[in-house]
């Protein structure tokens, strides 16, 4: 498949919506979340207000221009701070891709763009949030230096060091 990432763009921020709702877990045989839970401030604001100081994300687009999967980064301060929460001055990264691109190496490609850009802007450290029943995923992250620091609930905190 024939793929290009480009930075994210304002025109862009619906696309983010719909990529936040796919990074919701959902174990096989169960219902998907309703879409109302994107109105919820712990889920939104991991879009809310895209284009902030600081805010970083990459779009996989296909040779028609149809995204394809997202990877974003967001700092958050304590008061506010996301599921992967580490600290203010480490972003949290967060990462979807449409279900029929997924297992094709775009995910990979995403998160080789942003740790290139990262590395740029002399970033040392990134975290996320990972379900541990996602195989793929936390496999992906580990391929990428990420290491668990903890477990709440239903998540994986993660954190990995950018050379």
């Amino acid at each position: 498949m024939l793929y290009t990432i480009r930075t994210v763009e304002e025109q862009d921020i619906p696309f983010l919506w719909e990529m936040l709702y796919e990074s919701l877990y959902v174990p096989e045989g169960h219902p998907p979340f309703r879409r109302e839970i994107l109105r919820e401030p712990d889920i939104a604001k991991y879009v809310e207000g895209w284009g902030r100081e600081g805010d970083l994300g990459y779009i996989a687009v296909n040779d028609k221009g149809e995204p394809l999967g997202s990877v974003t980064l967001r700092y958050f301060d304590q008061s506010c701070g996301g599921f992967g929460y580490v600290g203010a001055d480490v972003p949290e990264l967060g990462m979807a891709l449409k279900a029929e691109y997924r297992g094709q190496g775009i995910g990979k490609a995403l998160l080789k763009r942003l740790f290139e850009e990262l590395s740029l802007r002399k970033v040392q450290k990134v975290s996320l949030s990972v379900d541990p029943d996602n195989p793929a995923a936390v496999k992906l992250y580990k391929r990428f230096g990420f290491k668990q620091i903890g477990i709440v609930g239903t998540s994986i905190t993660m954190i990995a060091e950018i050379e």
